[in-house]
């Protein structure tokens, strides 16, 4: 097994997989936050309606914010799975190897749980938007 191929992975596939739910909970945000500014409240009969008009796609904020602080762990134990497989193949080990697998697995978390942190701002941001709008609606609706 390859300890390189492994560092690669976690730090690429990891990393880069949790910058993709970034950016799709950031494309997501922007155009719900756009379409919300669109929508008339008064324009639709019902609550009902209104309110699945506003929840669509707000799913795949949620669910990035729940799932990407364990992403970073799973990186996390995979870092520091490899430090110790690397500390048993080389008993003359450097702690300076040591330290740059613990690192590694460190910035995984610190990655996941910034994406998690981006999400769930976005998600309660849009959230109570989503609110104000339904009680427009039903404050014009009695």
């Amino acid at each position: 097994m390859n300890a390189q191929w492994l560092a690669g992975l976690i730090d690429y596939g990891v990393i880069g997989l949790l910058l993709i739910l970034s950016l799709a909970v950031v494309a997501v945000g922007l155009e719900r936050y756009f379409s919300y500014r669109r929508i008339d409240p008064a324009a639709f009969d019902d609550l009902k309606s209104l309110e699945l008009e506003l929840s669509g796609k707000l799913v795949v904020i949620s669910l990035v914010a729940a799932n990407a602080p364990y992403i970073g762990l799973l990186g996390t134990v995979l870092g520091i799975m490899l430090t110790f497989y690397q500390m048993g193949m080389d008993a003359n080990i450097d702690t300076l190897q040591i330290m740059v697998g613990l690192a590694l697995a460190l910035k995984v978390t610190a990655v996941g749980l910034l994406v998690a942190l981006v999400a769930v701002v976005f998600y309660n941001l849009l959230l109570r938007q989503a609110k104000v709008l339904m009680l427009r609606w039903e404050i014009a609706h009695g």
